[in-house]
């Protein structure tokens, strides 16, 4: 597998999470604690083995890089994040939307 990085996304190989992707918000030797913003919160992530984790991207959104500093991520975030991957848009809608000036 791939050198898997904090902000990167994965799929679930294995586990009743088969088939999901999800971000990387930790990273140990062996293990890789995994966030979706709605089953996984960042307050309950899920530790699942490396090898049971597929690579997929490594995300450049706003919320991977806010993974990757350390910074305050919420879990809207990661779900907005997780479902502008799927659909394919550039995440760069992450910041304030508004009627701009």
């Amino acid at each position: 597998m791939e050198d898997v990085q904090k902000g990167d996304l994965v799929l679930s190989l294995n586990g009743r999470d088969q088939g999901k992707a999800l971000f990387v918000a930790e990273v140990d030797d062996l293990y890789v604690v995994l966030v979706d913003g709605k089953s996984r919160k960042l307050e309950h992530p899920k530790r699942k083995k490396i090898r049971h984790c597929k690579f997929l991207a490594r995300e450049a959104s706003r919320v991977a890089e806010k993974l990757r500093t350390g910074e305050r991520v919420t879990n809207v975030d990661v779900r907005r994040a997780l479902a502008a991957f799927h659909t394919g848009e550039v995440s760069q809608s992450d910041d304030e939307t508004g009627g701009g000036s």
